[in-house]
């Protein structure tokens, strides 16, 4: 009786030990289906490494301009007569753009032209009298040497012949000053046509005949002159923060509304130090030269630049996303193993799933495929356009592909 009593409790130890073992494969069992959904669950985005150029750009915004452009005002006061040209006309230097009424300045002309006659008189009369005056003061020396003249008229001949050639004198001034004011004169005459200073194209036209033009310090416009089309100026304002980057010969692309599909060349050609403030902005001007043959650009027209500072050729180059990437970490949650016993142990919790937080690389790696693993190359990066970056890396060649990024699912 008591042998069969001792063997009860070594069987029920086996039962219990048995059913253990089963729970801990059960549980081994169930933790590598997990593990092993989770890891083919990830699915990795990939992206061709190639090699080409960089190129970074710094974007500006301006106005197509003239070249040279020619406000023209009227220098006399007076009413238009006549208007010789219209918008668009082409002209060339000197052609006549418009007549005031001249018919004072005429009548003022010849008023001077007659002065200058009688001041041409007046000097013949003057030179005549000091030619006379120049021989009695002669006479009356040869008549002192004789002992036949007195001292008196020997002194009043030479100060007749003194004032004759002081009238001499000032006959020759009125002359020039009746020249002068002949040439003033004339010289108004001309001005009373409006002539153009430069060989283009009338842009604007502010005359009409019949107009009244008051000459003073702000003389209204009348007429506003562009010397060349063909050869125009884009003139953009440059950001303060991107100005240390442009500089004089850099070349860009632009843009304006009315051909939106179409990039026009141009090159910068001067950067003014001058800053410009509007709205708390500090932009600086930049001046770049636009060929403009076949007259698509207008003056005035609104243009966006994308100028190249930076130009890096032949370089291998990787999508910025390759440099961001990295792969999951296992995530350590303080209430995981240590905190659940022995199932916490033994099984893995929710937080070792795979993670899509990305660490901390520094952008300096980059990840590649091998064989299914992600496996990293070091890199050192280089210029990048915002898009794609250079790169150069031991181990990685044209055709490889870099990991972008990656996705998880069932």
């Amino acid at each position: 009786m008591q042998r069969i009593l001792t063997r009860r409790p070594a069987r029920r130890r086996w039962i219990w030990v048995t059913l253990v073992l089963a729970l801990l494969a059960g549980l081994g069992a169930w933790a590598w289906l997990s593990w092993s959904q989770a890891s083919r669950s990830i699915r990795y985005s990939t992206a061709e490494v190639t090699r080409g150029d960089i190129i970074v750009t710094v974007t500006a915004t301006g106005s197509v301009q003239p070249t040279t452009q020619v406000d023209v005002s009227s220098e006399l006061s007076g009413a238009l007569a006549e208007v010789m040209v219209d918008f668009n006309d082409r002209v060339e230097v000197g052609q006549v753009l418009a007549r005031l009424d001249d018919t004072n300045l005429g009548e003022a002309v010849q008023t001077a032209r007659a002065q200058v006659q009688a001041a041409e008189a007046n000097r013949k009369q003057a030179e005549a009298a000091a030619r006379e005056a120049e021989a009695n003061h002669e006479s009356q020396l040869e008549l002192d040497r004789r002992g036949q003249s007195t001292r008196l008229k020997l002194i009043a001949s030479e100060v007749a012949r003194d004032r004759a050639r002081a009238a001499v004198e000032a006959a020759l001034a009125d002359v020039a000053l009746a020249r002068a004011r002949l040439s003033e004169a004339e010289n108004d005459l001309r001005k009373a046509v409006i002539r153009s200073p430069i060989s283009g194209v009338v842009l604007n036209r502010a005359a009409e005949p019949g107009q009244i033009v008051a000459a003073s310090l702000n003389a209204p416009v009348l007429f506003t002159l562009a010397e060349d089309l063909s050869r125009m100026e884009l003139r953009v304002d440059v950001d303060e923060a991107d100005i240390g980057r442009v500089a004089v010969g850099n070349s860009a692309e632009f843009t304006v509304d009315a051909y939106p599909d179409r990039r026009f060349p141009a090159t910068i050609t001067t950067i003014r130090y001058a800053p410009e403030t509007t709205d708390g902005v500090v932009t600086y001007k930049a001046i770049l030269t636009v060929d403009n043959k076949d007259g698509l650009l207008r003056p005035g027209m609104t243009a966006t630049a994308t100028i190249a500072v930076t130009v890096e050729t032949d370089v291998l180059r990787v999508p910025n996303a390759a440099l961001r990437y990295e792969p999951p970490r296992a995530s350590e949650d303080s209430g995981g193993a240590s905190g659940r016993g022995l199932v916490g142990m033994i099984m893995p919790g929710r937080s070792s799933q795979p993670s899509l937080t990305r660490g901390g690389s520094g952008g300096r790696s980059v990840w590649i495929l091998r064989e299914g693993v992600p496996v990293e190359l070091p890199v050192q990066p280089g210029v990048t356009d915002g898009r794609m970056t250079a790169i150069t890396a031991e181990g990685l060649a044209e055709g490889d592909r870099v990991i972008i990024d990656q996705t998880t699912g069932g």
